[in-house]
């Protein structure tokens, strides 16, 4: 994955030197995955680099600390964030603080994303996206339902707001998955 994510930076104009930064901003995401996740093909072990394309092929995003930071920010899994002090020895406070200023699932979510800038947004939103994408396979169903409930109400319409191609996106999953769990309950449709 760090391959490709290089080459979709090199082809989309980035500089050798924000390609090297957002590689080792992934490199140092995937310490803690490769410590805690035994299956390379595990969705979480890809977040890192999903997240990055999907800002890149489906935002145009252009920020490389905004990109370097979105390969470090996990809304999710706790166990697997980097502690912003070891990101700024790293590689430098900017892209801690960008991770620190990343607001994460919780109370205060909606005015914490409302209040954040454009393009901590979009790397909110695009970070999130790629957690529903795999909600599917959580055995948790009150986190499905969750997650799904917080599309709703909060990141689908600040994607509307603030990207398009990831409000659509974000519809597109949202329609998908209310199919998903109407089946897991036997609801309308079920069978």
């Amino acid at each position: 994955m760090e391959v490709r994510v290089g080459r979709t930076l090199e082809r989309a104009g980035f500089t050798a030197s924000g390609v090297t930064l957002v590689r080792a901003a992934y490199r140092l995401a995937m310490g803690s995955r490769q410590e805690r996740l035994p299956n390379p093909r595990h969705p979480d072990f890809l977040h890192p680099g999903r997240t990055v394309l999907i800002l890149v092929l489906d935002s145009g995003f252009i920020d490389v600390i905004g990109l370097a930071a979105a390969a470090l920010v996990d809304s999710e899994r706790a166990e697997l964030r980097v502690d912003p002090n070891r990101i700024s020895q790293a590689i430098g406070d900017e892209v801690a603080e960008w991770v620190r200023s990343v607001p994460l699932p919780g109370n205060g979510l909606a005015e914490a994303l409302l209040c954040a800038r454009v393009p901590v947004q979009v790397v909110a939103l695009a970070e999130r996206l790629d957690q529903c994408r795999h909600a599917k396979f959580w055995s948790d169903h009150a986190a499905r339902v969750r997650v799904h409930e917080e599309v709703q109400a909060i990141y689908g319409p600040v994607a509307e707001r603030t990207d398009a191609a990831l409000a659509r996106r974000f519809a597109h999953w949202s329609r998908a998955f209310s199919r998903t769990l109407e089946r897991e309950v036997g609801g309308p449709g079920a069978g």
